[in-house]
């Protein structure tokens, strides 16, 4: 026969509650923009800006997502940042791992000195290196590739970012998984690629979806090192919808959601690992 679970004070109960009400009231907040966004994206240009303004459009006008996939090249757009964004994921999940195995299990001398220098190059914003790594792209003749693109992020802040993810997440798994692996005749790589790296899935999501968000969203990069209107990522073409003549806010919003789907769809099959590997990052020094 199964016990029955004590029952909660009233004055605890009371409080758990309240938090949770305060929970979903900032939920429902932080909601509202993107609600906004996808209303805006099937109103009639001019409704948007009617008052009392509509949250529900009384007329829902698809037509605002069919002119925005016949006048620009948006599948275009849409590789373009996909591509980019799932190699710099890749390549900084990567090389990010490696190293942060190397600080958290391999020692050698100035260790924790150099990761210091490591972690402080992540206080220098990027517009301070902006110039220099333009005239260096330029030096390289990689200005209106996706090279920069691609290249930058995967050995930049994201970069030692993930190098700090990875590092703290290596350094709470027990040290006895690493000596019974070296005792049965491992190497360094096949402990790094067999046991740790199945073991971090948690941080490895983490860290997935933190640099898919930034290499999708990133405005700025693309800004500088791209000319052409066929190199464009998402974040700059959506750009084009505003001119001289002023902003079509029906077809940047119906833009907007379609380059919002795939960060939620990360999300949506990272999250448990996601909230797990921030959960656990930072629990040893």
């Amino acid at each position: 026969m199964k016990s029955k679970r004590p029952a909660l004070p009233i004055g605890k109960g009371i409080g758990i509650g309240f938090y949770y009400a305060v929970l979903a009231a900032v939920s429902l907040l932080m909601l509202v923009p993107f609600l906004w966004m996808l209303s805006t994206s099937l109103k009639e240009p001019a409704k948007i800006f009617v008052f009392p303004p509509e949250f529900f459009p009384s007329s829902i006008r698809i037509e605002n997502y069919t002119e925005v996939l016949e006048n620009t090249p948006f599948h275009l757009f849409y590789w373009n940042s996909l591509y980019i964004a799932v190699l710099v994921t890749i390549g900084t999940i990567f090389f990010a791992s490696l190293a942060g195995y190397a600080f958290a299990r391999i020692p050698f001398k100035g260790r924790n000195l150099v990761f210091l220098i490591l972690l402080s190059t992540m206080m220098i914003p990027n517009e301070v290196t902006s110039i220099p790594m333009f005239l260096f792209m330029r030096m390289l003749g990689f200005i209106n590739t996706h090279v920069p693109l691609i290249v930058l992020p995967i050995f930049g802040a994201g970069g030692i970012f993930g190098i700090f993810v990875m590092r703290q997440f290596f350094l709470a798994i027990p040290k006895e998984l690493e000596e019974a692996a070296m005792i049965d005749g491992c190497s360094r790589w096949r402990i790094y690629w067999s046991i740790m790296l199945p073991l971090a899935r948690p941080a490895i999501a983490t860290l997935t979806i933190f640099t898919f968000l930034t290499s999708w969203n990133d405005f700025y990069d693309p800004l500088i090192f791209l000319n052409d209107r066929e190199l464009m990522t998402l974040p700059l073409a959506l750009s084009l919808f505003t001119d001289e003549a002023g902003t079509a806010w029906h077809h940047l919003m119906s833009a907007s959601v379609m380059a919002t789907l795939p960060l939620l769809i990360v999300f949506f099959f990272a999250q448990k690992q996601f909230i797990e590997g921030v959960s656990m990052t930072g629990m040893k020094d």
